[in-house]
């Protein structure tokens, strides 16, 4: 798997659970719903920086 393809993945894994959680507040969904795709969100956030992170390592060493 090449690295533009894991940083893809990893932004849009975050994309998801943005939308996911938007419409679940549009919609009048529960707020505890709503809470833990905002913690998702917030990890995958991390993940996806990490990833970002250790591709621009990989590619200047």
């Amino acid at each position: 798997m090449s690295s533009n393809t894991l940083v893809l993945l990893a932004c849009l894994a975050v994309a998801v659970v943005l939308f996911l959680g938007l419409a679940n507040m549009m919609r009048g969904g529960s707020a505890n719903v709503s809470q833990k795709l905002m913690r998702l969100r917030v990890l995958l956030q991390f993940v996806a920086i990490l990833v970002i992170m250790g591709v621009v390592w990989w590619r200047s060493a």
